[in-house]
């Protein structure tokens, strides 16, 4: 039996497993442990390792057994985790996409309210061509993992005659991105506000994103003139970024909730 703590964040929910129960099972535990109709189910799973310096390194492996650089709010629900279990206000948390900062702003267990530093987003302007699609134009933002955002008028982020879920699972595994990539499609309502939805690579369809809302935010920003202070909504409710023009550190503020505690068959 596996102890595991689940978390979420606006709806995208993660199991967090101390790293070295994973017995280096860390695909197959996650594609067994994340079916929502046979196991606890979740998007994904982060693996918690606690250095022998003090330091905390976090591995995502997305619901397909796949591994991603890191997530924003499955970092956000460790940072929760440890406030709930350890009294942490501060946490920093390594991972593959590089190290990130969390602070709790409030706290009122099991509900936390966190701020993270999410690193500086590379935003490029890119056109991409999909087969029985044709020319599809956006972005592509890296915020320490991948993303393709595109900039949709209508209230049901349809683009290029599909919906954003037929495009979004195109675009994901386009032989244009060899890693594949997360897509976001985002509209933007307001200079203060844009909303948008996600299709998250290893996982689908998500109700929300920490490095989706900083891509989303970032592309916003830089190519549609957004404020530098912005609300991103998704289906599982609003964020907060804030992006200095002077270029430093983007800044995302959201909730994280511990759901529950439990052990799991690893069989």
């Amino acid at each position: 039996m596996i102890p595991f703590v689940k978390a979420h964040a606006c709806g995208n929910d993660f199991l967090i497993i101390e790293e070295p129960l994973a017995q280096r099972r860390h695909a197959d535990l996650a594609r067994k442990l994340c079916a929502r109709n046979t196991s606890v189910g979740a998007d994904g799973i982060e693996f918690l390792e606690r250095k022998s310096d003090g330091e905390f390194f976090l591995r995502l492996f997305n619901a397909d057994g796949s591994e991603a650089e890191l997530s924003g709010n499955g970092t956000r629900c460790v940072a929760a985790w440890l406030a709930s279990s350890e009294g942490r206000t501060d946490v920093a948390l390594g991972t593959h996409g590089g190290l990130r900062t969390c602070h709790v702003i409030e706290s009122n267990d099991p509900l936390y309210l966190i701020e993270s530093e999410m690193g500086i987003p590379r935003v490029m302007q890119r056109t991409i061509v999909l087969p029985g699609v044709g020319e599809v134009p956006g972005a592509m933002v890296n915020v320490g993992n991948p993303h393709f955002v595109l900039f949709v008028d209508s209230d049901d982020f349809s683009a290029h005659e599909l919906s954003w879920q037929e495009l979004g699972a195109q675009i994901s595994v386009s032989p244009l991105f060899p890693h594949g990539t997360n897509v976001e499609f985002v509209r933007v309502v307001s200079p203060s506000e844009i909303a948008f939805r996600i299709f998250e690579r290893g996982c689908g369809p998500t109700t929300s994103s920490g490095t989706g809302t900083c891509a989303s935010s970032a592309a916003a920003m830089v190519l549609r003139g957004a404020d530098r202070a912005l609300t991103a909504v998704a289906e599982g409710g609003p964020q907060r970024t804030v992006w200095p023009a002077s270029g430093d550190v983007m800044r995302l503020t959201g909730p994280a909730e511990i759901i529950c505690r439990g052990e799991v068959s690893a069989l």
